[in-house]
């Protein structure tokens, strides 16, 4: 008898600690990505590109890494898809920023356990009672991760695309920002119209 409620109790925190699993796991999912763009534009008729001087992920005066992580996935991105970089009178201007927020989350978790007694007047068996059902609440911190990315018409001064990105970062984002920020504006550009060039 006490095996069976050893079992009981083992089978109890087993369920339990995987539904903490599967509810941490849902919330892992990759970042949300989305778009806009100006109505009417064609994109084929802009064949080069530059960033604008000021950047805004270089509120300190300087460029940084991070500043150039992005440069180096955007310019990868763009010329990819057939545009060319030029220091000076490119048809587009690229800007872009990136924020990082901590959020945090109240996440309520339903958990069984059982009483377990010895009762004289059942001639001294021991057994479990009726299931109990509750909820362990815990909060969880987190950081979340948005990344901006806007394409401008040089001549017009006109914003013409933005791609947005957002999603929770994972410590790996945190030490391989490189391959993070690569990671994000491909994505990004998953969004970016065909140029049919």
């Amino acid at each position: 008898m006490m095996r069976r409620q050893q079992t009981l109790i083992h089978y109890s925190k087993f369920l339990t600690a995987a539904l903490i699993g599967l509810a941490l796991t849902a919330c892992s999912s990759g970042p949300t990505v989305r778009s806009d763009q100006a109505a009417d534009v064609n994109f084929s008729q802009y064949k080069t590109f530059s960033f604008v001087s000021d950047l805004a992920t270089d509120r300190a005066g300087y460029t940084t890494l991070v500043t150039q992580h992005f440069k180096d996935a955007i310019t990868a991105e763009l010329t990819a898809r057939g545009y060319r970089f030029v220091e000076s009178d490119p048809q587009l201007l690229v800007n872009f920023n990136s924020n990082v927020a901590n959020r945090s989350d109240t996440r309520s978790i339903p958990t069984t356990s059982y009483h377990y007694g010895y009762y004289h007047y059942r001639r001294g068996i021991v057994y479990a009672g009726f299931p109990v059902y509750s909820n362990d609440v815990s909060t969880v911190h987190y950081k979340v991760g948005t990344v901006n990315i806007d394409l401008v018409d040089a001549k017009k001064r006109q914003l013409i695309w933005e791609g947005i990105a957002e999603g929770t970062l994972k410590q790996k984002d945190l030490e391989q920002p490189r391959e993070a920020a690569a990671r994000t504006v491909a994505l990004i550009f998953e969004e970016f119209p065909l140029t049919g060039s």
